[in-house]
């Protein structure tokens, strides 16, 4: 049964499993986990009465799993599903959508790519801050779209991790896609990149057309796991600039490391952006000190952050609440526990959102959407 402590379940849906979750004007945009679920629309404007309103379909071999809203556009990702064959005839990369009536989006752009396509990304309703895969290049890059016009997306600049641009000559220094772009996140003219195991890069993207890396750092080793997001912290604490940036508790980089320390949060001090310095981290503490299966800890935070209290996604441990108002001890404050969905074994809590009302918006990988506040 669902439980929790300072938290109150408001509603839930029922729907299938997904990888995120972006709510605006009353709706709820999901992006979901596996084929044939592609994209849904709900209205949320009733939260005790969730209802699915327009959904879309994708074929065997994709999935599209991420979802992002602005300015009347939404934008869809396209990817290769768990190394299955991208459908002849079929295409990887961006769908891009008019939903000025969210309940009847029409479809204005497919804007297709190489390999398996675009995994994570950010959009501010004009520019789209993807992780593309592009020929000649190893793994996924950092490329910025200009949607000024969604039906003619045109490329305003990327960015790449030095060894990855193969067909230039460069040659990686790491083992296959290990180094690759996740997703950016922007604030300003800066994107808060994080790059897998390959760690995170903060860029200067006052010139778009030519990123700049300002400062990175990769703790993978000694550490095993791969950087999920780094999350800027807009307002500053005690006079510093701050960063969290969340490691995901999946396949580790080597399997000797890291066993008995799960993924987990870090606080990063950003005052000297040029040397980004971690000052302290959160995890359960049931979880240290012991083995833990592949995504029992940290699968991310929510990527906005408003006050001290960070609602985070906590895999098979379902929301954990973060008070960030000490930066250098951070502690939890609340968290929930859905029910395990239907025919899995364990809860895999995935994304997280808070809308203007406050809401908090929980989507498991398996089934089902929690719609939760604080109390």
């Amino acid at each position: 049964m669902a439980r929790g402590q300072g938290i109150r379940e408001v509603g839930w849906l029922d729907c299938a499993g997904s990888g995120q979750v972006v709510v605006e004007g009353g709706y709820a945009y999901l992006g979901h986990m596996d084929p044939p679920h592609g994209t849904s629309i709900v209205d949320v404007s009733d939260p005790r009465n969730p209802r699915i309103v327009w959904e879309t379909e994708i074929p065997v071999g994709l999935h599209s799993h991420k979802v992002r809203v602005g300015n009347g556009i939404m934008v869809a990702n396209r990817e290769g599903h768990r190394g299955g064959k991208v459908p002849e005839g079929d295409f990887v990369g961006l769908r891009i959508f008019d939903i000025a009536n969210p309940r009847s989006p029409r479809e204005v752009c497919r804007w297709p790519c190489a390999g398996m396509g675009v995994h994570r990304f950010t959009f501010d309703g004009r520019y789209a801050y993807i992780s593309p895969e592009v020929d000649g290049y190893v793994g996924n890059i950092v490329m910025i779209l200009d949607l000024a016009d969604p039906a003619n997306p045109v490329e305003a600049g990327r960015w790449w991790m030095p060894g990855q641009w193969i067909a230039g000559g460069e040659t990686p220094s790491w083992r296959g896609r290990g180094h690759r772009c996740h997703h950016p996140i922007r604030r300003g003219d800066r994107l808060y990149t994080s790059y897998w195991y390959g760690g995170g890069v903060i860029l200067d993207i006052s010139n778009m057309s030519k990123p700049r890396q300002v400062s990175g750092f990769d703790w993978s080793p000694p550490f095993g796991w791969p950087t999920h997001s780094l999350v800027p912290i807009d307002t500053p604490i005690a006079g510093h600039r701050w960063m969290l940036v969340a490691d995901e508790h999946v396949q580790p980089l080597d399997a000797s490391l890291s066993p008995e320390l799960p993924a987990m949060v870090w606080m990063m001090d950003i005052t000297d952006e040029a040397r980004p310095v971690p000052v302290g981290t959160f995890q359960l503490p049931d979880l240290v000190g012991k083995p833990s299966a592949l995504m029992t800890g940290c699968h991310q935070t929510v990527e906005t952050i408003v006050g001290t209290e960070v609602p985070a996604a906590w895999f098979a441990n379902g929301l954990r609440v973060i008070d960030i108002a000490n930066p250098l001890a951070m502690r939890e404050v609340a968290w929930w526990m859905p029910d395990v969905p239907a025919g899995a074994e364990r809860v895999c809590s995935n994304d997280v959102w808070v809308d203007s009302r406050g809401l908090i918006y929980l989507v498991d990988r398996n089934r089902g959407m929690s719609i939760l506040e604080r109390v």
